[in-house]
């Protein structure tokens, strides 16, 4: 994967790839940026709201299972919510980096799976995650997961640069 997005003007199949290709760029983007923290910063909080960059990767694979598998697809999944504890996100001190990447990396898969085989026009089942109201499209999924993505990525990006700039003693 490089390091740019993928070029609106390079030709990409179907739009379905183009989703895939910027899913798969975002999720490879913010991986990099945590691995790329020494081991201390990934799990300290530079922030007031108090998250950390591993847990920003345990959030983003229940992001992708609560969107696609128990919104899109209507599965049971168990409890949804996993990347939270006391109503904040929570990773675990036995979780390593490396079990985050490979469950992202793996519910990655599940959703580009889901993505290349499934028209963009599909409704998805319904289900709790939409609290009563009509299923969206897979599009209308895709485009929220994506802007959720590209979000937490630049909140990421700023992170990365505190910590450059005030690394710990």
């Amino acid at each position: 994967m490089s390091d740019a997005p993928p070029s609106p003007t390079a030709p990409i199949g179907s739009r379905n790839e183009v989703f895939t290709a910027y899913l798969d760029y975002y999720r490879t983007t913010v991986i990099r940026t945590v691995e790329r923290l020494s081991e201390a910063e990934q799990r300290h909080s530079r922030l007031a709201s108090g998250w950390t960059p591993v847990e920003l990767l345990k959030h983003l694979r229940h992001v992708e299972l609560r969107w696609i598998m128990w919104g899109f697809e209507g599965r049971d999944v168990g409890y949804p919510w996993g990347d939270r504890r006391d109503d904040r996100w929570h990773v675990d001190p036995t979780e390593s980096l490396a079990e985050l990447v490979a469950v992202l990396l793996a519910q990655g898969e599940h959703t580009r799976e889901v993505v290349l085989a499934t028209d963009l026009a599909t409704v998805g089942q319904p289900s709790e995650r939409w609290d009563g109201a009509e299923p969206p499209t897979l599009e209308r999924v895709l485009f929220h997961l994506l802007q959720e993505y590209a979000r937490h990525a630049g909140h990421l990006d700023i992170v990365a640069e505190l910590a450059a700039a005030d690394p710990p003693a």
